[in-house]
């Protein structure tokens, strides 16, 4: 489940710079919606897929409440899945040397 939750929070936060460049150029450059198009969709479907992997590895790894929570909210601003993911991959290794 680590490794499938590991490569959900990357390919998330890939998604999430491809929407902000698509934002870019939508909005800023003014030069149509394509970026937006093309990533909006992606971005949704593995933003789901985060919080579902949050959810499934908050269930294997005995996660609090508030881990659950700050993990969920990570999926927000964003690049913060990377982040999340980095510390629970640290923590389950800090348990598990211990």
């Amino acid at each position: 489940m680590s490794r499938w939750f590991r490569v959900v929070a990357v390919a998330e936060a890939c998604s999430w710079a491809g929407l902000l460049i698509g934002m870019f150029f939508k909005y800023v450059v003014a030069v149509g919606e394509l970026g937006v198009k093309i990533f909006g969709p992606i971005h949704g479907a593995l933003f789901v897929l985060y919080a579902l992997g949050v959810v499934l590895s908050a269930r294997e790894a005995g996660w609090s409440r508030g881990t659950v929570a700050l993990g969920l909210a990570c999926a927000v601003p964003p690049f913060t899945s990377l982040w999340f993911e980095r510390r629970m991959a640290a923590r389950a290794a800090a348990a598990q040397a211990a």
